[in-house]
């Protein structure tokens, strides 16, 4: 069994990578310091805490564990608080992401999978985005991510580390068998919101803009199953260990999912619609953000699986159970 550290592993989109990874056949070793992740998500190998941003402590996982690779989902995530606190994201993310990488080459790691995000891209200027959209970044989350697709560039040219950039747009919905799912503090995705609001823990769900140019007047995002997501992790980690070169994927659906269709689609699986409310635009959205996956099909035989529907329920069933839990 080849060992993998999971940077970020007790985190949304990384507890269901170690997931896919021990099912497998991978032992996922989590290595998070826990800001935002959750001890009780690490259930498919050992968890160890500590700071992307600490070589010392790095260097003894990697030493102990001795991991064939690493899957790198650590990171500051909300954009609204990277346009605040610009220095922490570069921090963390850029220079956090360097230390990781140096101790994984010192370990002799010489493949990583990289966490990246359509926020590279900027505002979108052919749909669906395929990997050679151009990328001006809107926000220093997105151009702290972009610059570490930069750095694995040039580490793959000049030292021979191969790494996959795994580009995604909305990860969303949950483990079918409820153990693990969305949990952010504070809350800030159009899912859980949604689902907040029909658990009574929101008064309202409110959509940002009616009047767009799309089918119903709202956004366009793109929802994709988090295990869909974590299936192309995995597909990516198998390439690059059997040799395969330092490559980008888009990991999209391609059509992508109206605001008020999402709002309907949780109203039907909690069996009653959502009170909503309706504001202005907010200034940086974008009427339509969708992804195309042809090269991850091509190369990887990954696709999207899971339905809209799938991302609903298994979302509601998990965080129906997380409150029913709640003393």
């Amino acid at each position: 069994m080849q060992t993998v550290l999971v940077t970020g592993g007790a985190g949304y989109v990384g507890s269901h990578c170690c997931l896919a990874l021990a099912e497998a056949g991978f032992r996922p070793v989590v290595f998070d310091d826990l800001s935002n992740g959750h001890r009780e998500h690490v259930q498919w190998g050992p968890l160890e805490v500590g700071d992307i941003r600490d070589a010392a402590r790095l260097d003894a996982v990697f030493a102990a564990y001795a991991p064939v690779a690493v899957l790198h989902f650590a990171a500051r995530i909300e954009v609204g608080e990277s346009v605040k606190n610009p220095g922490a994201f570069f921090d963390t993310n850029v220079g956090g992401t360097i230390t990781l990488i140096e101790a994984a080459r010192r370990a002799g790691v010489k493949v990583v999978v990289f966490s990246s995000t359509c926020a590279t891209f900027g505002d979108p200027v052919d749909l669906p985005m395929k990997e050679t959209h151009p990328q001006a970044p809107l926000n220093p989350y997105g151009r702290s991510k972009l610059m570490v697709e930069q750095a694995l560039a040039d580490y793959d040219r000049y030292v021979g580390l191969k790494s996959a950039v795994m580009r995604y747009f909305n990860a969303a919905g949950a483990d079918p068998q409820g153990r693990i799912g969305e949990w952010h503090e504070p809350e800030t995705h159009a899912v859980p919101l949604a689902i907040q609001v029909a658990l009574g823990q929101r008064p309202r769900f409110t959509i940002f803009g009616d009047d767009y140019d799309t089918r119903d007047g709202t956004a366009v995002r793109d929802y994709v199953h988090v295990l869909d997501l974590a299936d192309a992790h995995v597909a990516a980690l198998k390439r690059l260990l059997v040799g395969g070169s330092s490559e980008t994927y888009n990991l999209g659906t391609g059509t992508g999912t109206t605001v008020r269709e999402l709002v309907d689609g949780v109203g039907k699986v909690a069996g009653a619609p959502l009170p909503v409310e309706i504001a202005s635009r907010r200034p940086g959205d974008a009427p339509v953000l969708v992804g195309d996956h042809a090269k991850a099909r091509a190369e990887l035989g990954w696709k999207p699986s899971r339905s809209l529907d799938e991302i609903l329920s298994t979302a509601w069933r998990w965080h129906r159970g997380r409150l029913e839990q709640e003393p």
